[in-house]
């Protein structure tokens, strides 16, 4: 937490309040956001070019945070990066273990503590890696707010391509996520487990989702909420004792394992190898006349150990952003 915090919030009103985080260079908010957010058309995780935006679930109660990267013109190269981050409560408030955890939350998603030194002298040493690294270079690898958001990330998702698994993922949150007020440009947060447990599986198929995926999500929302299964602990757990829980759940197999290992619980040595998209940006990076399964992948990325998750985030990036700038980056924002 920032120095001077505890008189931030008393200076302000409760129910809105500015942090200003330091964050060690390099750091670029626009490529890390475009790395979690991964289409134009996710509404949760917003952009518009300079700003962030989501809407958190905090004590039960949304919280709208937004985050924007200081203009690093003129400031010292061995100075850190500065991010504001506006938060606005509803009726309940901001204190100082909701303003803590909504710290917290970012500072995880957006990778902000995440020291990627090591990555940068082993790409810098390796061919396929040193033009990616330098093209994408200041992304921080990113995770969902919670486990229990890249579980049901991961069931939305399989079998089909990601453009659509985000539309699902949109009409559920509008469905189910609770917003700060009820206006009908106010941005609600992901559902909760608890509110997805009371949802009928016919809700979620109208809303475009298999029946197989309904059931599973529903029936993991039910598990997380009355204590069943405890997702954030796996944080604490090795990769071994991870995956068995997670391939105990209905709906996850290998290739929603590792994704949540990797976009849930930060593991960034894993490479999803089951992942097409990142199969097809292995056959680009090599030149190969074929795109690699799950065995091939494994070889292909063991050199990378123990970064290899951070080889995955910069194909997809590189992926996303093709020959031009990625839609809606506007780099002079952040160097002008």
């Amino acid at each position: 937490m920032s120095p001077g915090f505890r008189d931030k919030l008393d200076e302000v009103p409760t129910d809105q309040l500015r942090l200003t985080l330091e964050v060690e260079d390099p750091f670029r908010l626009d490529l890390t956001v475009w790395t979690l957010r991964r289409r134009e058309h996710n509404l949760i995780d917003r952009w518009d070019g300079q700003c962030y935006r989501r809407t958190l679930v905090v004590d039960d109660e949304p919280i709208e945070v937004a985050a924007r990267q200081r203009p690093t013109a003129g400031h010292p190269s061995d100075q850190p990066s500065r991010l504001d981050l506006d938060l606005r409560a509803g009726h309940a408030g901001l204190d100082d273990g909701s303003v803590a955890e909504c710290h917290h939350i970012i500072e995880r998603t957006l990778g902000l503590e995440v020291d990627l030194d090591g990555f940068y002298r082993l790409a810098h040493d390796d061919p396929h890696l040193c033009t990616l690294s330098r093209r994408v270079f200041g992304m921080r690898p990113p995770c969902f707010p919670s486990v229990f958001e890249a579980v049901v990330n991961a069931i939305a998702c399989q079998q089909i391509s990601l453009v659509v698994g985000i539309h699902l993922l949109n009409r559920l949150t509008q469905r189910f996520g609770v917003a700060l007020s009820t206006d009908a440009d106010a941005q609600p947060a992901f559902p909760t487990p608890e509110r997805m447990a009371e949802a009928d599986p016919t809700e979620l198929r109208e809303l475009g989702f298999s029946g197989a995926k309904a059931r599973a999500v529903i029936e993991l929302a039910q598990q997380v909420a009355v204590g069943i299964i405890d997702l954030e602990a796996l944080r604490g757990e090795d990769d071994q004792t991870a995956s068995k829980v997670l391939l105990g759940l209905t709906g996850v197999g290998r290739w929603s394992t590792e994704y949540t290992l990797l976009r849930g619980l930060r593991r960034w040595h894993v490479f999803p190898g089951d992942d097409v998209g990142a199969g097809n940006n292995l056959k680009r990076l090599f030149e190969l006349a074929d795109s690699p399964g799950y065995d091939s992948i494994a070889t292909l990325t063991r050199g990378w150990a123990p970064y290899s998750g951070l080889v995955y985030f910069h194909l997809l990036l590189d992926g996303l952003a093709g020959s031009g700038p990625l839609p809606g980056d506007h780099p002079e924002a952040l160097h002008s």
